[in-house]
């Protein structure tokens, strides 16, 4: 059970719960906050780029409870109680990939995807792009493995293998391509 603005000793588990219009209404642990069709939840996806202009993708450890061994943007999580969303990027960047760079803030959707019977996501979802500096350590537990694909190789490969790639990605490609092209490194 819920209850609006509780609070946890271990914060890095809870997930900070919003409504429509990115209110704080409380916290929830995150595998609970994953059940069912999922509670909505602020979030955050990174789209980094090298200096050849070509994105990052990494495909989801098998230890991940949804949509494990997908192919997804960059790095994607959640801020902890009290972080701001840009801290959070960054700090999962590190965590993650072992790498620095700077992001922007592009912009911020909503979405609900379920996989299978195990769970969903239910994300107020802001989304960042950015550029690295320096090569990538992958942490295993969080990533399978990493590539890097030019924008019209991601979008063949949507178009064609969408099924090996998270909900999102789908999603977010769409909206980078449509509104955003002066931000990210299309070839």
């Amino acid at each position: 059970m819920t209850v609006a603005n509780q609070q946890c000793v271990e914060t890095q588990d809870m997930l900070i719960l919003v409504d429509d219009s990115d209110h704080e209404i409380g916290f929830c642990p995150k595998d609970e906050c994953h059940q069912g069709t999922g509670q909505l939840h602020r979030a955050f996806s990174v789209f980094l780029f090298n200096e050849n202009g070509q994105l990052l993708l990494q495909q989801r450890s098998e230890k991940k409870h949804l949509w494990p061994g997908y192919w997804s943007n960059s790095c994607c999580s959640h801020p902890r109680q009290g972080e701001r969303i840009e801290d959070a990027a960054y700090r999962r960047v590190r965590e993650e990939l072992g790498a620095g760079c700077e992001l922007e803030f592009l912009y911020k959707f909503q979405y609900q995807a379920q996989f299978n019977d195990t769970g969903a996501e239910n994300e107020l979802c802001s989304v960042f792009t950015g550029r690295l500096t320096g090569e990538v350590a992958v942490n295993p537990d969080e990533i399978a493995d990493f590539r890097y694909v030019f924008s019209t190789t991601l979008t063949d490969e949507l178009a064609t293998n969408g099924s090996q790639f998270t909900p999102w990605i789908k999603l977010e490609w769409d909206r980078l391509r449509e509104d955003f092209a002066d931000k990210v490194f299309i070839d």
